[in-house]
């Protein structure tokens, strides 16, 4: 029974297939005029410029930190030195993702333009494909690396061996290194190229649309070409990457607690290994359905031209696509799970992991739901910030600002009934398998996430190609529904990266061999707040880095314009390179700070004296909870601001009054789009990475740590006692989950 494990890679290569068909029907599109191609060539030439620099300094990270894990599995028995490879290995197909989804967007993007001179609905057939390029192969090389390591672990280490076994543990705990070379690259792919995204537009806004008072994609204007490179490696290569790592890590992530699962009914799926097998399975045939979902997004030619009409048909595959996952789940958890299982004092059945699962599909689609209403076009929250934007620059960013932190709320409370409902599920495990089934049709959400920057590109190919008004229309409707698609794919990511968080928080706490996380306890507690803080720092200095960029961007720019003659009027050409030399220069110096401290901080935590495992699940407690809010926070404000500032182009009533470009109202919302470009496109979203990759750090250092606080025969000596007016001592009790309660 334990072969059906092997048609885990083949889904995978299934998914492979039609990425490699989809991308062949892409490039063979019209791609327009000379100038268009012109144009089309100089964002492809500099995307691919930017990705050589990156690679270049990511590939003196990965070797070292390659053999720096190597030495470390010398000292851990459970560990080998082969997890080394399996971190190169992850992180080359994670710098891959990234690659297929720029290739796929920079071809896709003139080619959209193109058929926008025809009709809206070839424009969404194009750019969808392009993004469906990178939604499917994403998700079948994430499958296709862990599927097939798995089996290639299983077979060297542990043949015969059973799920609870010394030999699978050690066989987990060098797949680890799997999923943390993808997410180490995810974070950095997602933070340098958010970087370089935001400087070039935050520069090109400023100075072309608030000084020059000239269009977004003006070809007049020096940064326009960087501001179109930086959608490719930012919102499409970082995104491929980002959601390569989470994939990966959410699978991983409920694999790791399959393990310690024990069958305690005699019908032990798949000799005992279905609770680690499923989650790999839900993930293969969520590829397949996500297929099938992709011929479910289409549009008639007589169509109305508006962004309803856009956003119907992505609803459609993407709805489609969740429910036949949802169906397919239910007959494999019937068919593979055993009766039941027990795993850390939680006694669960099949049924409840098929409830698990049916939690996290709907945590899901909850939070795509609340996302879309906060940063829609036409809605409530997007409604508020035009309206503040008539009164000027600081009561729109204030109203920005405040409609950020009121969409945390719903958010939080769905994510805290899944959290909950999927353990009263299934325990821990359902927790896991919860987020599994959220990331199940992570190709077709990919897919759609993905649309948006093409269609973006496509209409700034329209502008500066001179295509008639009517192109822009089409491709403008594209872009604002590309705005509110990539706002919900970030908002689904963080709602996963919560669930998958905790999940290897769990797996964390188990491997390191503590019995729970005591807050009472003073260095546990500093812990807390350390982790509590490392998002905000973080955040710190990715916009930070953005707005050193920008200035520099900015300073670039007014050259041109006062040292260029005839640039204003059409007869000279600007100097593109200089602004993708700028954008490109400050990504790669400035990535490298924040990608160290998600990486260094818990060794720090972990190996201090005086600290140590407990105090290491203290810090990733605090990181998890504040970066899943502040990721919210960043992800919907700037969305709002964006789609707010987009209104103003067909334009808006205000109190009886109509606005439209150039307005007094229209250059407020620019200030609100530009003070939310690097929240919702370079911090907001490298929250759900950063998280992650914490826990897959102290994952893969976990038994180190419990080797090193085995002597330890004491407590913490210096607790925080509780009040000494309480006549009872507290007693300290261990639930079934792990975790730790006081009573009196």
């Amino acid at each position: 029974m334990q072969h059906i494990i092997y048609l885990v890679p083949v889904m995978a290569v299934i998914g492979l297939l039609y990425t490699y068909f989809k991308f062949r029907w892409v490039s063979k599109q019209d791609a327009g005029t000379p100038r268009m191609k012109e144009i089309s060539n100089y964002i492809s030439v500099g995307a691919m410029a930017f990705l050589r620099a990156e690679w270049k300094i990511l590939a003196y990270f990965v070797i070292v930190v390659g053999i720096l894990l190597a030495v470390l599995a010398t000292t851990n028995p459970h560990s080998h030195w082969l997890i080394s490879v399996a971190f190169i290995i992850g992180a080359v197909l994670s710098a891959l993702a990234g690659y297929i989804g720029m290739r796929a967007a920079t071809l896709s993007n003139v080619r959209t333009a193109h058929a926008a001179r025809s009709s809206l609905k070839k424009a969404l057939h194009v750019s969808f494909g392009g993004g469906a390029v990178m939604g499917v192969g994403v998700a079948g090389m994430a499958v296709l690396g862990l599927g097939g390591l798995y089996i290639i672990f299983k077979q060297y280490f542990a043949p015969g061996a059973s799920l609870n076994s010394a030999e699978m543990i050690q066989t987990i705990e060098v797949l680890t290194g799997f999923s943390l070379g993808a997410e180490s690259i995810a974070l950095f792919a997602r933070v340098g190229g958010g970087i370089y995204t935001k400087a070039a537009d935050v520069g090109a806004d400023l100075v072309g649309k608030v000084e020059a008072g000239i269009p977004e994609d003006d070809p007049r204007n020096p940064a326009t070409i960087a501001d179109n490179v930086g959608d490719n490696v930012g919102d499409v290569a970082g995104m491929g990457a980002d959601l390569f790592g989470s994939y990966v890590a959410t699978v991983l992530a409920t694999i790791v607690l399959g393990q310690q699962i024990n069958i305690i009914s005699t019908d032990g799926g798949l000799d005992g290994f279905s609770p680690i097998i499923l989650p790999m399975l839900i993930a293969g045939v969520g590829i397949l359905f996500s297929i099938i979902g992709t011929l479910f997004v289409k549009i008639s030619e007589t169509a109305a031209i508006s962004t309803e009409t856009v956003q119907r048909a992505l609803n459609m595959g993407n709805w489609g696509s969740m429910i036949m996952t949802a169906i397919a789940s239910v007959g494999l958890v019937t068919w593979l799970m055993p009766e039941q299982m027990e795993l850390r004092g939680v006694v669960f059945t099949k049924y409840g992991v098929l409830g698990a699962i049916g939690v996290g599909l709907v945590v899901g689609a909850l939070m795509s739901i609340v996302t879309e209403y906060y940063t829609a076009m036409g809605r409530r929250p997007v409604n508020r910030i035009i309206k503040k934007s008539s009164t000027g620059h600081a009561t729109n960013v204030i109203g920005g600002l405040a409609m950020g932190m009121e969409s945390t709320f719903l958010p939080i409370i769905i994510l805290a009934g899944g959290i909950w409902g999927s353990f009263e599920c299934a325990g821990l495990y359902g927790v896991a398998i919860a987020a599994a089934a959220m990331m199940a049709t992570t190709a077709m959400q990919l897919a759609i996430d993905a649309f948006g920057p093409i269609a973006d590109n496509a209409g700034g190919i329209a502008e500066m190609s001179e295509l008639p008004k009517e192109v822009r229309e089409k491709t403008d409707v594209l872009d604002a529904v590309g705005n509110t698609t990539a706002a919900t794919g970030k908002g689904f990511a963080i709602a996963s990266a919560a669930l998958t968080a905790l999940a290897l928080f769990a797996a964390f706490v188990g491997v390191a061999g503590i019995d729970g996380i005591d807050i009472y306890k003073a260095n546990v507690l500093a812990c807390l707040f350390v982790g509590a803080m490392i998002p905000f720092l973080f955040s710190s200095l990715a916009i930070r880095a953005v707005g050193e960029a920008a200035m520099a961007m900015v300073e670039e720019v007014r050259r041109q314009f006062r040292t260029i003659p005839g640039i204003m009027e059409g007869t000279a050409k600007p100097e593109y390179d200089k602004c993708v030399e700028i954008s490109t220069e400050a990504s790669i110096k400035k990535m490298i700070v924040p990608g160290t401290i998600a990486i260094i901080s818990p060794l720090v935590i972990g190996f201090m004296p005086g600290l140590g495992a407990e105090a290491l699940g203290g810090f990733l407690a605090g990181a998890t909870v504040s970066g899943v809010l502040l990721g919210m926070f960043q992800n919907n404000s700037g969305g709002a601001w964006d789609n707010a500032k987009k209104s103003f182009e067909k334009g808006v009533e205000i109190n009886g009054e109509m606005f439209y470009k150039k307005s007094e109202p229209y250059k407020a919302s620019v200030t609100g789009d530009t003070v939310g470009d690097p929240l919702k496109d370079t911090s907001g979203p490298s929250m759900n990475i950063l998280i992650k990759l914490m826990s897959i750090v102290s994952l893969v250092i976990a038994p180190t740590l419990a080797q090193l606080d085995a002597p330890e025969t004491i407590e913490a000596r210096s607790p925080i006692q509780p009040p000494a007016k309480q006549k009872t001592a507290a007693i300290k009790k261990a639930d079934p989950s792990g975790t730790v309660s006081y009573t009196r």
